[in-house]
């Protein structure tokens, strides 16, 4: 087991994964930008370093100050968290390069994956299910973009090869607006991700989103830790994640989980991962894996009994998993609210200082922040400062703590979108399950129309 390990990142991922350190003995090292100085990670860690000002751009994502405060520090290992640099093979290449282990997988793993043409390709290859689509990038002649188009029906949706976090993708209906989005794409696909290529994909009219966790050792030993439905998002970003997803029968989990973790063995995955589907009519459609630890992991170590951030370390350390799948067992059923500082309605972005905070508590509740009442929440980085976390016996029981934990939940001095969160836990269609990834967005359009109506 390591001695050190440094935390490249921050906000409460950042001390999620200092209290995982904690626990197995291992000494943390953070570092921070200006803007996070006072943040109570910082002040529980072992040794912080000040890696540069407020933009992330400027700390968080510059790779030679991170290397510069792990040589100092004496770290043996680097842990990027999510988000920032931690799906950057360029940069796990550098910490391995310099002598430090990265907590997840290999460079070339990254690389791999982090492109969804070759993902998909190799996904393809290790029998797990894809949407409909092109056959890799798509080209530049406009009559064979009509042509693929033709072939797997409209409405098609134009992705970025290299793309995340819903950018670079259009919806096209018709023939008419093809090659005019295929072009706006790649333009965008460029200046977001600096990879022009985009692949095309039939759009599922009204599917799920649902993710299978998987574990992975570098002794091709892999293991998958049940499901996890997205589906409660906006603008591609999750509002609301639970594990188990309602209504899909453990047989079809079981199925699509072998093969993903079947999947890791073939590319020598290494540490977490997730891998993202669209699911509809019964089907699983591979989009896309995520090569780091997932902001909603604590549904699936409530339902799993397994510390996804600890065996991170496990493994980089080079220990092997220490359970086969037979070994695991998913009881319950647990939900994660994403509470942010933003208006729960507009989604205007409210940074500022917490006057008042109070968290909840009780059976089955579990908080994941970096908050405390006199912290100021920074404008300069994403605006989530807490996850609200229920577990249950059954999904009713999880939804009636989550209310419960909902209504003691206080933060005064900026505005956050628990109200959203009361309203989607009352929701007739939610608490039902199985919603689709457009319910949300649909929802909060016939709102505007009843605002503007009445």
């Amino acid at each position: 087991m390591f001695g050190k390990v440094l935390i490249a990142n921050r906000g409460e991922i950042a001390l999620r994964i200092q209290r995982a350190c904690r626990e197995l003995g291992v000494k943390t090292v953070v570092v921070h930008s200006e803007a996070d100085r006072d943040a109570k990670y910082v002040k529980l860690a072992d040794e912080s370093v000040c890696i540069g000002p407020a933009a992330s751009s400027l700390s968080y994502l510059n790779v030679p100050a991170i290397i510069s405060a792990a040589e100092v520090t004496d770290a043996e290992a680097i842990h990027p968290g999510y988000g920032f640099l931690s799906e950057n093979a360029d940069f796990a290449e550098r910490v391995e390069s310099s002598g430090f282990v990265f907590i997840g997988p290999r460079p070339e793993t990254i690389r791999l994956m982090g492109d969804k043409v070759s993902a998909k390709d190799a996904m393809k290859e290790a029998g797990v299910p894809c949407v409909p689509g092109s056959e890799g990038a798509l080209p530049e002649d406009p009559k064979e973009i009509i042509r693929t188009a033709k072939a797997v029906g409209y409405p098609v949706i134009i992705k970025a090869a290299g793309g995340g976090g819903g950018r670079g993708m259009r919806v096209v209906h018709t023939e008419a607006a093809l090659i005019n989005a295929v072009t706006l794409t790649r333009s965008e696909a460029q200046s977001f991700f600096g990879n022009p290529n985009v692949y095309m994909e039939k759009y599922l009219e009204n599917p799920r989103h649902v993710e299978i966790q998987i574990l992975a050792d570098s002794f091709k030993s892999a293991v998958y830790l049940g499901e996890r439905d997205c589906s409660m998002q906006r603008r591609h970003q999750k509002i609301i994640e639970e594990a188990p997803a309602p209504g899909i029968a453990p047989r079809h989990i079981a199925r699509i989980g072998e093969r993903c973790a079947e999947a890791c063995r073939r590319i020598n995955y290494r540490g977490a991962g997730t891998f993202e589907f669209l699911y509809e009519n019964n089907e699983f459609y591979f989009i896309e894996m995520n090569t780091r630890i997932q902001v909603e992991h604590p549904v699936t170590e409530l339902i799993s009994g397994v510390d996804l951030v600890q065996e991170q370390i496990r493994i980089a350390a080079g220990e092997k998993l220490r359970f086969k799948q037979r070994d695991l067992n998913f009881r319950g059923h647990s939900i994660e609210c994403r509470i942010n500082a933003e208006d729960p309605y507009t989604f205007v972005p409210s940074p500022g200082k917490i006057t008042f905070y109070h968290p909840p508590g009780g059976p089955g509740i579990r908080v994941d922040s970096h908050i405390y009442q006199g912290y100021t929440v920074p404008p300069h980085y994403d605006s989530m400062v807490a996850k609200v976390i229920s577990y249950g016996d059954t999904r009713d029981q999880a939804i009636r703590r989550m209310r419960i934990a909902l209504s003691e939940m206080s933060i005064e001095g900026i505005k956050t979108n628990i109200a959203l969160h009361q309203e989607l836990l009352q929701d007739a269609r939610f608490v039902e399950g199985g919603t689709s990834i457009h319910y949300l967005e649909h929802k909060l359009a016939a709102k505007g129309e009843v605002k503007k109506t009445g």
